[in-house]
């Protein structure tokens, strides 16, 4: 935000001595009420460390405040509030975006450095789930954040392609299964059996023992098992990405726990080596107590790997293979633990890299207030609830405007993206509980409300025959200026949101700035001849800009007419 920058160095000169500038940043606060002021000082941090009274500071910066940004500075009790020049700040913040148009925000932090992330890891021969949205949509949001932040990026989709439950889905292929059928819809009907083989078993017990059998001849390298297994994951593999072609995902890696099958005996070999495993009932584990953790199993007493043991694996291989500056696991709220045990042992371990491990954790997405669970077959479908989310708003579409070009194009744009900035609007640590009618509203909240008030100001562009000119005095009308603060802030928030790994506060944001951009458009006519006209389109195009950088840092498109 140029403006608290700006506001944060006047105030280092005065008291550099007691606060750095960071900190006195970190201190600026915006004001509720515009008569207080655009920024705002609190002085009690520096009474602390000046020993004098905190009202008295503010009166004296106040009288040495000068500078030409500001239309004047007032000492109200210990705050310290200044009044920003408008016209030249609405100059200088337009200006920067029209000249740097989507790529006002970006930053140079990352310097290059590589982030791993570990996202949407969907389970093969299952549907691709509602429950699996948010890793996929989070994952790659804040991937476009890092992009965005000077980070290269490795998307790595590690599929659940390993085992004991395609020992029960082979399992139950045997005993109930159809090739016909399910050659003709695969995933559908690998998930009937799978639900059939959890009903059954509660009859026939027995069957467990046979899902293990397959599981071991699979793990043997039986060439019937095996065979039964890659059908699974290339029938599975070509479903996603029909969807991930929807949600405008890719990744650079799909390998799963499968291609991790020979890389664990290296990571038993070193922990025994370096005499980290301890036998526990017959198991082979890690002591984590002086991490206050559980132990961490590694090897099952039938000597059989685990999880763990896999993922320890993955995290080596990731770091040799893409030397990741960052490593961040989008993985559900249930997992803490596990990677709290992750980072521990990979500390024992002697790897430093440990530390630049983060879970980025979230809460589930409810049906009805309740988990969903494919082996009760309470399940919503991802593929379903694009295709409705599609059609509702194709028929929106109809209703308001038939006459739109491509409406099968802009109703996926609107649909898909609906979807999308449902989840990314809530803080990823809670629940959401699924509702497509209010995903789809164009008012409130949402991503449509957002899109819509896109393709206004792309409207009022077009009519108004705006072609952008950064050499031109723009400035604006009083009306405008909280609008002018708002696309201030957007570099701010760009920032906020790559180290809280959090895309909610780029969802607020564009939902925020079409809010206060809708008001302005409600009382103002900006196409209207005269003084104004010019600079009124200026902030219409910045308007523009940002919104459409903003929804596209969360995976979503904005079309230009609705």
């Amino acid at each position: 935000m140029k403006i608290k920058e700006q506001f944060a160095g006047d105030l280092e000169k005065q008291f550099g001595e007691y606060l750095d500038r960071n900190s006195i940043f970190h201190l600026i606060e915006v004001p509720k009420q515009p008569e207080h002021g655009d920024l705002a000082f609190p002085c009690y941090t520096l009474a602390g460390k000046m020993h004098r009274n905190p009202a008295l500071i503010a009166q004296k910066a106040a009288n040495e405040l000068e500078n030409n940004d500001y239309e004047r500075v007032e000492a109200v009790g210990a705050y310290l509030n200044v009044f920003l020049n408008k016209q030249q700040t609405a100059n200088d913040i337009l200006k920067k975006i029209i000249q740097e148009k989507q790529n006002y925000g970006n930053s140079q932090g990352g310097l290059g450095e590589v982030v791993a992330i570990d996202m949407s890891s969907p389970n093969i021969a299952k549907p691709f789930s509602l429950g699996h949205l948010r890793s996929t949509v989070i994952g790659h949001s804040l991937a476009l954040i890092a992009e965005k932040c000077g980070y290269k990026t490795v998307r790595i989709n590690h599929l659940g392609d390993w085992g004991t439950q395609f020992g029960k889905l082979i399992a139950a292929y045997k005993k109930w299964g159809s090739e016909e059928k399910v050659k003709q819809n695969t995933i559908k009907e690998l998930l009937a059996l799978y639900i059939r083989f959890h009903e059954e078993v509660e009859h026939s017990p027995e069957l467990e023992e046979e899902g293990r059998f397959w599981f071991k001849q699979l793990e043997e390298g039986d060439a019937d098992a095996l065979a039964l297994w890659k059908w699974f994951r290339a029938a599975s593999l070509q479903e996603f990405d029909e969807i991930y072609k929807l949600l405008g995902v890719s990744f650079d890696s799909t390998n799963g726990e499968a291609f991790f099958n020979d890389k664990m005996q290296r990571i038993v070999d070193i922990l025994t080596e370096k005499e980290l495993l301890t036998e526990s009932e017959g198991a082979m584990v890690v002591d984590l107590s002086e991490d206050n953790l559980p132990p961490c199993l590694i090897k099952k007493s039938d000597g059989a790997t685990l999880y763990a043991t896999r993922d320890l694996a993955a995290a080596v291989y990731r770091k040799e293979t893409y030397q990741f500056a960052k490593s961040i696991y989008v993985v559900g709220n249930e997992q803490n633990l596990h990677f709290q045990q992750l980072k521990a042992v990979l500390r024992k371990m002697d790897y430093s890299w440990w530390e630049d491990i983060r879970h980025v954790s979230f809460g589930m997405i409810l049906k009805e207030g309740k988990k969903m669970s494919t082996r009760k077959g309470k399940v919503v479908l991802l593929e379903d609830i694009l295709q409705e989310a599609i059609e509702l708003a194709k028929t929106n579409i109809e209703e308001k405007n038939p006459g739109l070009a491509d409406k099968q194009s802009v109703a996926e744009t609107v649909g898909v993206g609906a979807v999308i900035f449902h989840d990314l609007k809530n803080h990823r640590h809670n629940d959401i509980d699924f509702s497509l009618e209010d995903m789809l509203r164009v008012e409130g909240e949402t991503g449509p409300y957002v899109q819509y008030t896109f393709a206004r100001a792309c409207s009022l562009l077009r009519k108004g025959g705006y072609q952008p000119a950064a050499e031109e005095l723009i400035g604006c009308d009083q009306e405008a200026w909280p609008v002018v603060k708002r696309l201030d802030a957007f570099p701010t928030v760009i920032h906020r949101a790559a180290e809280l790994d959090d895309s909610s506060e780029i969802a607020k944001y564009v939902v925020d700035l079409a809010q206060a951009f809708n008001k302005y458009y409600a009382g103002t006519r900006i196409l209207e001849e005269g003084k104004w006209k010019g600079q009124r389109l200026a902030l219409t195009f910045a308007v523009s800009v940002v919104l459409k950088e903003g929804l596209r840092l969360l995976g979503i498109h904005a079309p230009e007419e609705m």
